[in-house]
């Protein structure tokens, strides 16, 4: 076990539960803040306890990260974010599932799922991202019923921001790859060797 990890954990998922008065306030920061700092806490959880190094099938791997997507979404609904505000029981799912469907479930999962569901997924999330921004931009009435309609286009450009910054960070690694591109074909070294 990792201590520093697991208070780390406890720390950040202790402060959404405090402050989230506060950051639940604004879409922008409910949104964009509070759902990622809940999820990052069970991830942090499932290192912390080695959860990360389970020996997982592919097809298990994929199952499980699909899933985490899946609570992703739900959260995305506005339907639910609203929901999370106005119901305690709605509220207190909200700060189960996130940590544990989507921050442990990801840890876990996430490096043993095949590269190219792990691609799709990325490209599937620049797109909700841009979606959603432009649905929260240029919706002629109020989304959300518990936020003005100021505060979600304020949430829309949150969400383009984030699409954004997240192609750069995906997209970058791809130009400049960790091996420095020097590693051979694997088939075209065993022949020269052979």
């Amino acid at each position: 076990m990792r201590r520093p990890l697991l208070i780390l954990s406890i720390a950040v998922f202790g402060s959404c539960v405090l402050f989230r008065q506060t950051l639940e306030r604004d879409p922008v920061t409910h949104v964009l803040l509070l759902l990622p700092a809940l999820a990052v806490a069970g991830w942090l959880m499932a290192v912390s306890l080695g959860r990360h190094r389970l020996r997982l099938r592919e097809a298990d791997a994929n199952a499980l990260t699909l899933l985490g997507v899946f609570a992703i979404l739900f959260w995305m609904l506005p339907r639910y974010i609203d929901a999370s505000l106005t119901n305690p029981l709605v509220e207190a799912a909200k700060f189960i599932s996130v940590p544990l469907c989507i921050g442990a479930v990801l840890a876990v999962s996430w490096k043993a799922t095949h590269p190219f569901l792990r691609g799709f997924l990325k490209a599937n999330a620049l797109s909700m991202l841009g979606v959603l921004a432009f649905l929260y931009i240029h919706a002629p009435v109020r989304i959300c019923n518990s936020y003005l309609e100021v505060d979600q286009q304020r949430l829309g450009y949150g969400f383009l921001f984030v699409a954004l910054a997240l192609s750069l960070v995906w997209a970058v690694p791809l130009f400049f790859p960790a091996d420095g591109g020097a590693t051979p074909n694997k088939h075209l070294s065993g022949r020269a060797t052979a």
